[in-house]
């Protein structure tokens, strides 16, 4: 068996072939889809897929891993991935693909679930956060990594979802060596047996928390969704757009460990409060500037610095509002908080555009990211770390 050290990075390798995964299909079954003759609504649509099989399994994962632990979990989650990705090249029908979307959606979740909880339950107090922007780091770089995959299908539809799956096999076998471990007892009894009792009293106490998950995948899914329908309006061509999209990514890679770090020193309201005001003036630059390729190419890197780290952020910040034996429905609630942001974000700045036309997209961004910063500055840090009692 493994030492937990190496454990951490076994985990830490699953998220990046999670991010690698997701991160694949997004522009890759778009392209297919176009190539197809599906209308660009339909298209859109089909790409709920991921997040309504993240919201769907969601609620149900909490007392399979208090009766089966973190490994089974994990390895079951594993598994959904790399047999659905395996499967898309074998019958290329819309309402199969959507099936296997979903399908991937439920693994996913179920893998982050086991991951994020055997590491925010396990790591120290004093390096908590740096631990997580590991987490946040690596799933970004498999993030930014996967859209490349499709300059694969030049050699066949088969081929990038193929080496997807194999890839993602491959780090699925080193859990092999991975020994069990189950979440304390108290996980099963405090505040009742129920899920939804859980949740509730988990919002009740960290509900500022989830802010940031949510402002990520709002982020994330507007910023690839929606940004390039505006840009292509104001006269930007698409392959510059394509560039400019992965620079957010990009520079949230350079940030991640810095401000995880920084955020076990001086606190995380603090850091979370900083980079939301960094985010709001690269967005407000955004809407000034928009007109510039180079400051476009700027303002996406200053934005992707501060809050390109948001996802990571929110969990250190959960982890440290919620006792331990809440960690597991708080780390389902932030999965769920992303899903409902990555879902909010396109619909809303679609709605906003067609709404105001003559207004700049970012307005938007600026909106959301004003709201979590005077959220997260009405809620008092706590004076104590509970989920270390």
């Amino acid at each position: 068996m493994v030492s937990t050290k190496t454990r951490f990075w076994i985990l830490i390798g699953l998220v990046t072939i999670s991010g690698f995964s997701q991160g694949m299909l997004l522009p890759l079954i778009a392209v297919i889809l176009e190539q197809n003759g599906v209308s660009s609504s339909i298209n859109g649509l089909h790409a709920t897929g991921l997040y309504i099989g993240i919201l769907l399994s969601s609620p149900f994962m909490e007392k399979p891993l208090q009766r089966i632990g973190y490994k089974p979990v994990i390895m079951i989650g594993g598994a959904l991935v790399f047999i659905s990705l395996a499967l898309f090249p074998f019958w290329q029908a819309l309402w199969f693909w959507f099936i296997l979307r979903v399908t991937i959606g439920i693994g996913d979740q179920i893998l982050h679930f086991g991951t994020q909880t055997w590491i925010t339950a396990t790591a120290e107090k004093s390096s908590r956060g740096r631990s997580i922007a590991y987490y946040g780091l690596f799933f970004s770089v498999g993030f930014t990594i996967g859209p490349l995959m499709t300059n694969l299908l030049e050699y066949g539809v088969y081929v990038p979802f193929l080496i997807s799956s194999l890839l993602s096999m491959c780090v699925w076998l080193f859990m092999l060596r991975v020994r069990n471990e189950t979440p304390e007892k108290d996980h099963t009894t405090a505040y009742g047996t129920s899920s939804i009792k859980r949740f509730i009293r988990a919002i009740q106490i960290a509900w500022v928390a989830f802010l940031p998950p949510l402002a990520y995948g709002f982020l994330e899914a507007t910023l690839h969704g929606i940004f390039p329908v505006y840009g292509m309006r104001i006269g930007h061509e698409v392959n510059v757009l394509s560039l400019i999209i992965p620079s957010f990514a990009a520079a949230s890679l350079f940030s991640q460990i810095p401000l995880g770090s920084l955020s076990d020193r001086i606190g995380r309201k603090k850091v979370i409060l900083t980079v939301v005001s960094g985010g709001i003036l690269a967005f407000l630059l955004a809407a000034f500037l928009e007109h510039s390729i180079a400051a476009l190419f700027a303002t996406f890197a200053l934005g992707g610095l501060f809050v390109g780290s948001l996802f990571s952020l929110g969990i250190s910040f959960m982890t440290d509002l919620l006792p331990r034996e809440l960690l597991p429905a708080g780390n389902i609630l932030c999965g769920m908080s992303f899903s409902i942001g990555s879902i909010l974000g396109p619909f809303l700045s679609g709605f906003f555009l067609d709404i105001f036309p003559d207004l700049s997209f970012f307005y938007v961004i600026v909106a959301l990211l004003i709201i979590v910063f005077f959220a997260t500055a009405y809620k008092k840090e706590p004076i104590s770390t509970p989920s270390q009692a």
